[in-house]
């Protein structure tokens, strides 16, 4: 399997200040072990591009434990509380985007779009510094696509060509970071011959795909 890398190569991959797009829902469906090898390996000033903070030993929460991590920008860190703290500290900048206009942001940058037009956050503080367009004497907020130069996604299955599917919630974020950054890399649960996942099962074509977590023996 010609995409198939270590644990180490793949957090080698990783530079300093590298943006981050990290997969899961409070911890479902977040590619831990890359998460908790990219702790170990002392990665800094990184910009996480995640949903949610999770809790401290979930999803990007290892990262933030470990100080890693320079920004994070996702909808909600109402449960981590180290998230919290080095935020009030001034250890961290938090950038809070509602979901839908989160989750829209990424698909603006995968489909290649300027951006989306939202009625969300119109009159907030999500509003502040950004350009208010009106449409049918409606006003709505441009938000700009969110890129990435990784993503780092877990699936159920990959096949050996890179095809992956994912397990009914797990699925949450993946296949869309899959779209936005530079690089993609997978951390499936297996490794499976061609043919074995239904063609209507793959949720993200293994041409987006451009590195997968060797399994341990």
């Amino acid at each position: 399997m010609h995409m198939a890398i270590s644990m180490e190569d793949a957090v080698d991959m990783i530079p300093d200040g590298a943006r981050v797009m990290l997969s899961g829902f409070m911890g479902v469906g977040t590619p831990d072990g890359l998460v908790h090898a990219l702790a170990a390996a002392g990665k800094k000033d990184l910009t996480m591009i995640v949903n949610d903070a999770a809790r401290p030993h979930t999803g990007v929460g290892p990262l933030v434990k470990a100080g890693c991590v320079k920004k994070f920008i996702g909808s909600h860190i109402g449960v981590n509380p180290d998230v919290q703290e080095k935020m009030r500290a001034g250890e961290l900048e938090v950038e809070l985007v509602p979901q839908g206009t989160f989750v829209e942001r990424i698909r603006a940058a995968g489909m290649g779009l300027g951006g989306i037009l939202t009625p969300t956050g119109i009159g907030t503080l999500v509003a502040e510094g950004k350009e208010i367009v009106e449409v049918d004497g409606k006003p709505f907020l441009l938000e700009k696509p969110l890129h990435a130069d990784f993503a780092l996604i877990a699936a159920r299955s990959c096949d050996y060509v890179g095809n992956l599917a994912y397990m009914l919630s797990a699925t949450n974020f993946n296949p869309i970071m899959a779209l936005a950054a530079t690089t993609v890399i997978a951390e499936p649960e297996e490794i499976v011959p061609v043919g074995v996942i239904p063609p209507d099962a793959v949720k993200t074509p293994g041409v987006l795909v451009d590195h997968v977590i060797k399994r341990a023996a």
